[in-house]
């Protein structure tokens, strides 16, 4: 498996699975799902020369909405973006 590796102070992210249903069972259609905030760090960069990186693998962390390049590797669909991007890693 190869996983495309960041450069400088980008991070590659998994996104989380949009809601297949609300919490009374209800179906959501695909055109009504929303855009999930939600993933996991698949790999990092090396970060900038007075910049390093705080994110590491398998964090999970909230970004913007219209956040990041959405690409393809390898059939999975990830997003990549600067670590500016990302709001915060969940704990």
């Amino acid at each position: 498996m190869s996983v495309l590796k960041p450069l400088a102070d980008r991070v590659l992210i998994e996104p989380t699975p949009a809601e297949e249903k609300t919490a009374s069972g209800i179906i959501i259609p695909d055109a009504a799902k929303e855009k999930p905030l939600k993933g996991t760090v698949v790999a990092v960069g090396e970060g900038k020369k007075d910049e390093p990186m705080t994110v590491k693998n398998g964090d999970t962390v909230l970004y913007g909405q219209y956040s990041g390049t959405e690409i393809k590797v390898e059939d999975k669909t990830y997003l990549i973006m600067k670590e500016s991007d990302i709001y915060g890693v969940f704990q």
